[in-house]
């Protein structure tokens, strides 16, 4: 389950994670994953610097053998293999807004794997009738994809719309949802 509050470290090991969705970039404390997301590692490490943590240089905790990311790696490839349906690694939050961390951990809760809701239904979930945009955004800056599901949010008549990853990737993972039968 996220942590929904940041954790001590300063510092945060970035590292990129090829998959079949294409390279994402992974971002780690030494306690919990804090972004898993698609883009560049310049990018990240910028949204890392808002967020309060300075990305680990050349000579410190690098990437290889760093206990979060390993364990996030070995997760996200097994989940993309479909033979896993949930995320155990810890995470932190730190990086969304009070609403975009309210928002993204309700995805768990009201979208199990392999279904699909609605910005509507997700905004009212949230006791916020008329946010659905506003969820919209709150799922457009989510600084976990793929671990925090916010693929499986879908238009009011059904339509994919809006992922960080593009609606190729979005459709993948949908796609990986509907027809694995993971035994975990």
């Amino acid at each position: 389950m996220p942590t929904p509050g940041p954790l001590s470290a300063a510092t945060a090991t970035v590292a990129i994670h090829p998959t079949a969705l294409g390279p994402l970039v992974l971002a780690a404390t030494d306690d919990a994953l804090v972004l898993c997301c698609y883009g560049t590692t310049e990018a990240a490490e910028e949204r890392l610097g808002r967020g309060g943590l300075r990305p680990a240089g050349p000579g410190e905790a690098g990437a290889p053998g760093h206990k979060v990311l390993d364990e996030a790696r070995e997760q996200i490839d097994a989940y993309l293999a479909g033979t896993r349906r949930d995320f155990t690694v810890a995470t932190d939050l730190r990086l969304a807004t009070p609403f975009s961390r309210r928002t993204n951990l309700m995805l768990a809760e009201l979208v199990p794997y392999g279904s699909t809701a609605t910005y509507a239904d997700l905004a009212r979930a949230l006791d916020r009738p008329g946010a659905a945009r506003a969820v919209g955004t709150a799922l457009g800056a989510n600084p976990l994809c793929v671990v925090l599901p916010c693929h499986r949010i879908i238009g009011s008549t059904g339509s994919l719309s809006g992922y960080a990853g593009g609606l190729e990737a979005k459709r993948h993972l949908l796609a990986l949802e509907a027809t694995a039968s993971p035994a975990a």
